[in-house]
């Protein structure tokens, strides 16, 4: 059992005032967009970080593979990609949708919805691009759409030639009103 003094009492008192005077000052809404944003960046920030260095190993830098073969094949890279943007979208659903759940401002519920709603949007299309890619040839593919641009990494033995960048840049904007300027297109051999 704890005693209680009077100036502990006061401490708390004091602290009380000065956590109901912060969130007067700013508003529960801008504290709430703010943590989820941060949170966010965080978990999309190790996402990418964590795996890359979690994978080195101290002997010659090679990468470790889980498999019965020591190097990392393509097909790895793009299971791990889609693994990574997979768990950090999940977290991201996470944390809007748990400013919708505590429901404190509408205003930030309705964006919390909303871009969960573009989120929801942005994983159908990368889908869609990723199929009709493969659809084309390609062994592989993963993109990623981040905004108003498009990043698509393809898996190829050979260089791209231009007939074929043609093709993914018309795939990406078809599929998701990217511009061509937008699409960024990088070989995985």
């Amino acid at each position: 059992m704890r005693i209680i003094k009077a100036s502990d009492n006061e401490k708390a008192r004091i602290f009380a005032e000065k956590v109901r005077d912060f969130f007067k000052k700013y508003g529960k809404r801008t504290i709430a967009i703010a943590a989820g944003v941060l949170i966010i960046g965080t978990a999309v920030t190790l996402n990418f970080v964590l795996p890359k260095t979690a994978s080195v190993s101290g002997q010659g830098g090679k990468v470790e593979n889980t498999g019965a073969s020591k190097t990392a094949e393509p097909e790895d890279f793009f299971a791990a990609s889609a693994m990574n943007r997979t768990k950090a979208r999940d977290e991201a659903v996470e944390v809007l949708q748990s400013v919708v759940d505590i429901g404190t401002d509408e205003e930030a519920a309705k964006q919390a919805l909303a871009d969960i709603s573009r989120i929801s949007a942005d994983i159908e299309k990368e889908a869609n691009i990723e199929t009709l890619i493969k659809a084309k040839g390609f062994e592989d593919c993963i993109a990623v759409i981040s905004g108003d641009t498009l990043s698509i990494v393809v898996k190829s033995a050979d260089q791209l030639l231009p007939n074929e960048i043609a093709q993914i840049k018309e795939i990406a904007y078809k599929s998701a009103d990217v511009l061509p300027d937008n699409v960024v297109i990088t070989l995985k051999k």
